[in-house]
């Protein structure tokens, strides 16, 4: 109330009379408060018993914008606890992500802002569908988070009509109460076609189209022959018996397996890797392009490489029956799996042989096929890898991978889960030795201090989230020890160890994985909580991940006794691996989710089984069984009782009946809608 008059100084009467106050024990209180409120320097005392409000010291800081649909935002800033909140309609000209300059008063309990500016845009394209009106358009944004629509001038519509689906990118927006103003660049299609679907997809994560003219000319211009000159700075491993073991539809091979037996009865097990830094040199055209990438992208139904095909499909694919080039790491192992001893740099293979997982896994469980003696000699020590790996504390998450079967239109025939067998398991564990032991040696310290890597690095559990967690797991009558910053990452260790076999299992790991730190780069290392190694990092793909490449140059450059790297150089590119990784992962995300919904609107009022996979205050979220779809049940939408969210125990309890649901319950629903503009289902219970 002082806030809003700020020029008029005010008694406790006039005080308690304006807020409509007439109990005389709360004006008493109203004078006590007024009296600390100016103790503490918020009020002014201008004379003896009247106060007015003190323009408060306001701190300006900059921070990452969110916006909500209904127009409040939210400024996250690093170093602050607190996001500090815009209110509705104050966001000014700014999008969610957007980096923005704020106002705020730092000794507020809950900070609250004013937006000065926008320092930078997170994007300038956008993706949207056009609505026409006699003389101008409107475009409606599919990305769910910009929350106004743009003003279309006729002029500025490219050619594109009533109903389609464009890119379109800012133009102007100078007043907030208007629209911002935008122009078509280029017009997709008509929605619901697989092509404009993708390259919506792709616009909306600011992922690229393709590669620029003169990044693929100065591809082109790579020597493909090897010359001897090269092969000879190099170890020559092309008699040791080498292949590769990699999905049925891969086109690039970025890593090979070789394996020979020593005299001491040994084994030595080589992990090669595509090598990346001797065709791609710091500065190029090409490796600019690659820094901007940061890796490669998945969805549903292609690749956006890092690399040009030139590359990625030909020079740095090791393809079976050819002399590739490859950075390496060898071990010399024993029958205990333990490593003897180590080398690494830079080699020459030949791949004697292209293993698929299936043909590797069938190897491994019938034991008859070409080289099914070496890949079961590896299996044996990869399975003592592994064993060694989850005794000192790793966690393994079996995440499931969703596939889909396409046809030559894209359109989804059947959806399926990928099925992690020990022929992928055994890949995936020679990858982390090589990835741990070349992390371990990188970064030894040098005059007193670390030498400077990358590292992919996994921070220990917040205490905070695991006592949310703690809550959680009691609803299954699972008791968990109270958790605090000593002893967050045993507590977790000790839950998913205590309940794996279980019912509950894949339910709890699920929010586990939700209250954990999620991995990232950075030269600073503190280890990976979730595989339990001191020194970690990424060696093994550098076709499709920026800073593989980056560990091979460091690598390299020890291994000739360089000085330590420049560490700001590197952490620059660290974060901004880790922004691209993040946007690479939201895209395959939302590629999965439409092809997700485009399968199930095939299949509207049909009745499929599965398990309650999520709970709120508006309804439940239902994960089928078969083809692990996620749609949503509306509260509003079951008829039997009147339902309401009970968050302490986190159940949906109905009113009438008592009766309950709960994470994990299995349900059988009714598909009643499928929005692929929205990317979301909608489901009903058969009740």
């Amino acid at each position: 109330m002082l806030e809003s008059r700020p020029n008029q100084a005010l008694n406790y009467k006039q005080v308690a009379s304006s807020l409509g106050v007439n109990d005389s024990r709360l004006r008493i209180l109203i004078h006590e408060i007024l009296k600390q409120e100016s103790e503490t320097g918020r009020l002014l005392q201008t004379e003896r018993g009247k106060f007015k409000w003190k323009e408060q010291q306001m701190q300006t800081v900059e921070g990452i914008i969110q916006i909500t649909r209904h127009g409040r935002g939210f400024v996250v800033v690093d170093g602050l606890d607190q996001d500090i909140e815009l209110a509705r309609r104050k966001t000014g000209t700014a999008f969610w992500g957007d980096r923005v300059e704020v106002s705020y008063n730092p000794r507020a309990s809950k900070p609250t802002g004013k937006l000065i500016r926008v320092v930078e845009r997170s994007r300038r394209q956008f993706v949207g569908v056009i609505e026409m009106n006699r003389e101008y358009a409107f475009c409606i944004p599919s990305d769910q988070k910009i929350h106004v629509d743009f003003f279309i001038p006729t002029d500025k519509l490219n050619g594109a009509k009533n109903g389609d689906k464009v890119i379109f990118e800012l133009a102007d927006w100078n007043r907030p109460a208007d629209n911002p103003v935008g122009r078509v660049t280029r017009v997709l299609g008509k929605p619901g076609e697989n092509d404009v679907e993708m390259h919506a997809i792709m616009v909306e994560f600011g992922l690229p189209y393709d590669f620029p003219e003169e990044v693929e000319y100065a591809a082109a211009q790579i020597p493909v022959e090897i010359p001897e000159a090269e092969i000879a700075r190099r170890r020559d491993m092309r008699d040791t018996l080498t292949f590769t073991i990699d999905p049925v539809d891969a086109k690039d091979f970025d890593d090979a397996l070789s394996i020979k037996t020593l005299e001491n009865g040994n084994l030595e097990i080589g992990v090669h890797i595509a090598d990346v830094s001797h065709y791609v040199v710091p500065g190029s055209i090409i490796d600019d392009e690659a820094v901007n990438r940061a890796t490669s992208v998945y969805l549903v139904d292609r690749t956006i490489p890092m690399l040009p095909e030139v590359l990625s499909n030909n020079l740095c694919s090791l393809r079976p029956n050819e002399d590739k080039l490859t950075f390496s790491a060898v071990f010399e192992m024993n029958d205990m799996a333990e490593v003897v001893n180590e080398w690494f740099g830079r080699t020459v293979i030949h791949s004697d042989r292209r293993f698929t997982y299936e043909e590797a896994q069938e190897r491994i469980e019938r034991g008859k096929g070409d080289l099914h003696e070496e890949i079961n000699q590896l299996q044996r020590l990869a399975v003592q890898l592994r064993e060694r790996r989850f005794a000192h504390g790793g966690i393994d998450f079996r995440t499931e991978e969703v596939r889909f079967e396409l046809d030559d239109a894209g359109k989804p025939l059947g959806v399926y889960v990928k099925e992690m067998k020990d022929s992928n398991k055994l890949i995936e564990d020679f990858m982390l030795l090589a990835n741990t032991r070349v992390a371990s040696f990188a970064g030894k310290v040098q005059s007193g201090v670390p030498r400077t890597f990358v590292y992919r690095i996994h921070d220990n559990p917040d205490p905070e989230k695991l006592k949310t967690l703690a809550q959680f797991v009691r609803h299954f009558g699972i008791k968990m020890d109270k958790p605090n910053a000593t002893n967050a990452a045993h507590v977790l260790r000790k839950l998913l160890k205590d309940i794996e076999g279980t019912e509950f299992f894949d339910i709890v790991q699920q929010m586990a994985i939700r209250s954990m730190a999620k991995a990232e780069y950075s030269t600073e290392n503190i280890g990976h909580f979730g595989l339990a190694f001191e020194h970690y990092s990424h060696f093994t793909s550098p076709i499709r991940r920026y800073p593989d490449v980056m560990v091979h140059r460091l690598l390299q450059r020890y291994l000739d006794g360089g000085t330590s790297a420049d560490a700001r150089q590197y952490e620059k590119l660290c974060k901004h691996s880790s922004v691209m990784e993040k946007k690479a992962q939201d895209a395959e995300w939302a590629s999965i989710k439409y092809k997700q919904v485009e399968f199930m609107h095939e299949h509207l009022g049909e009745h499929f089984k599965g398990v309650v996979s999520g709970l709120t205050s508006w309804g439940m979220y239902v994960e089928l069984l078969d083809s692990k779809c996620e749609g949503m049940v509306r509260l509003e939408s079951i008829q039997s009782d009147f339902y309401s969210f009970d968050e302490k125990r986190y159940v949906l309890k109905g009113n009438r009946y008592g009766e309950e649901f709960r994470m994990g319950d299995e349900v059988e629903i009714r598909v009643v809608a499928a929005d692929m503009w929205k990317r979301q289902l909608d489901f009903e219970l058969v009740e």
